[in-house]
């Protein structure tokens, strides 16, 4: 039989009218399996330990913390759970430190002016001395059905971006265009198909969701949720992504954080999209 997978949305940039919880733009999901309690994301600030409370959990029982990728709206929450966990420790309640997951690039600085780093606000070395850490490219299997697909092939052309101004300090000291290679995300494989959980999309969610098809051998789709990076996509990279969408059939998607009104709109003509926000709990 297989496992079962609860979702809760702890940050969105959209909170659902009547829950009490507060929304920024950012992104973080907590996921429970048979398994094991992970974390995905932490969001901009330490909004998703004060919904998380508000849902019933403090996250002092977390076995994993994974990464989509750098950004300061993914990543900035880590120094409030570092502070969390530590508290927890002085003060002698049960807790456990989690391992982490992501891409090797995803705790490079990154240069983008007029800010001096939009990446995460702690580098390697910090999180290595806080948490147990495997840096991958390659694919991570979490559980026999939940893996981290690592660094996400870019196969549609409609998908690929300029970096613009985008740059980002390498490991050996160089600087280069950030085309943000760290971008990955999560899928789990229900019995009905994939759930396929994405952070921002900068590798596309197109490339993202046929990658998940192949790592886990499985074409059926039964949601998409996530970040969808279509905040000002060109016409061609919207009309893929619809086309995708309705050839893949997936039983719903729920796109959030940076997808716009305009996205939204378009992409529900091609798919069963649902509304998203902090305080949804969506099970598998």
């Amino acid at each position: 039989m297989a496992s079962r997978l609860t979702l809760s949305v702890l940050v969105d940039n959209n909170t659902f009218t009547d829950r009490y919880f507060s929304g920024e733009p950012g992104l973080s999901f907590l996921l429970e399996t048979d398994e094991k309690k992970i974390l995905f994301d932490t969001g901009y600030s330490d909004a998703f330990l004060a919904n998380a409370r508000n849902m019933g959990t403090d996250l002092l029982d977390l076995d994993y913390v994974i990464l989509s990728h750098g950004h300061f709206d993914h990543t900035g929450g880590l120094v409030a759970l570092i502070r969390h966990l530590a508290e927890a420790k002085i003060n002698h309640i049960p807790h456990q430190v989690p391992h982490l997951v992501a891409h090797p690039l995803c705790f490079c600085p990154r240069p983008r002016p007029p800010l001096p780093n939009t990446g995460s606000p702690l580098g390697e070395e910090e999180v290595r001395r806080q948490f147990p850490v495997n840096l991958s490219c390659s694919p991570v299997w979490i559980t026999g059905d939940l893996v981290f697909l690592g660094e996400v092939p870019r196969r549609f052309a409609y998908e690929r971006t300029d970096p613009g101004t985008r740059t980002i300090l390498l490991p050996d000291g160089s600087t280069a265009p950030d085309f943000l290679l760290d971008d990955s995300a999560l899928a789990f494989q229900s019995g009905a198909g994939l759930v396929i959980i994405t952070g921002c999309s900068h590798a596309g969610i197109c490339n993202i969701a046929e990658y998940a098809r192949e790592v886990c051998g499985e074409n059926r789709i039964v949601d998409i949720i996530g970040g969808f990076h279509l905040v000002g996509p060109s016409p061609e990279q919207l009309q893929g992504t619809c086309d995708y969408l309705r050839n893949a059939v997936p039983a719903a998607v729920h796109a959030c954080h940076c997808t716009s009104l305009f996205a939204k709109i378009t992409l529900s003509g091609a798919c069963t999209l649902q509304e998203t926000g902090v305080g949804l709990r969506l099970e598998y």
